[in-house]
């Protein structure tokens, strides 16, 4: 029976969009990603470098803009959070029945643009007990860590524990803990049908 759901951040409020951000980012001049940037970007993922550092390497490549442009290209943010979504996980919420985790690997400068621009997000942090931003607490999916660590700090029992995610290798780390995983594919399931896709846990 299970009695704690984990979320993925991105598949219950929004998607972030790579070809977006690439076609945000070649309107402020740029062809396309270099060696160099790619490492940037995957050093800034894994939090190996700061939201300042990050910006920085950027403004030296498009002196042309201010850090606000470079900010807006970043966030070229598909918004998939509908209203039946939010009022899913609130009456969740509102019964009680389980404990709801949201864990997430967004980068910062995705999440402050998501608490200074979307104003539902609020609500919809306050349907969960607990909100962890994975880079804060120092683990990155998908190590296993980041699940060790909320399973101790709330007791959990892997085998009463649900994780929902929509990347392979992020639910099979979860999964090497013994958590019950659905790997949701955002294009053609919504978190809503969760209990007809997995009825045979509830």
């Amino acid at each position: 029976m299970i009695k704690t759901l984990l979320f993925d951040f991105g598949d219950v409020f929004l998607n972030l969009d790579k070809p977006a951000t690439l076609k945000q980012l070649k309107a402020l001049g740029l062809n396309d990603f270099s060696e160099e940037m790619l490492a940037t970007n995957k050093a800034y993922e894994v939090g190996k470098l700061s939201t300042e550092e990050f910006l920085k390497f950027y403004q030296e490549h498009f002196p042309k803009h201010d850090s606000s442009a470079l900010i807006q290209a970043w966030n070229a943010i598909l918004i998939d959070f509908p209203q039946h979504r939010l009022e899913f996980l609130q009456r969740l919420q509102k019964e009680g029945k389980y404990q709801l985790i949201l864990l997430s690997n967004t980068n910062d400068l995705h999440i402050k643009w998501v608490k200074e621009n979307i104003k539902s997000f609020t609500e919809f942090k306050n349907c969960f007990d607990a909100f962890y931003l994975s880079h804060e607490i120092n683990f990155r999916k998908p190590d296993p860590a980041i699940y060790k660590f909320v399973a101790e700090k709330h007791d959990l029992k892997p085998n009463e524990t649900l994780f929902i995610d929509d990347t392979k290798e992020n639910t099979e780390a979860a999964k090497k803990l013994g958590f019950h995983t659905w790997n949701i594919d955002p294009a053609t399931q919504d978190v809503v049908d969760l209990f007809s896709y997995n009825a045979h846990l509830f």
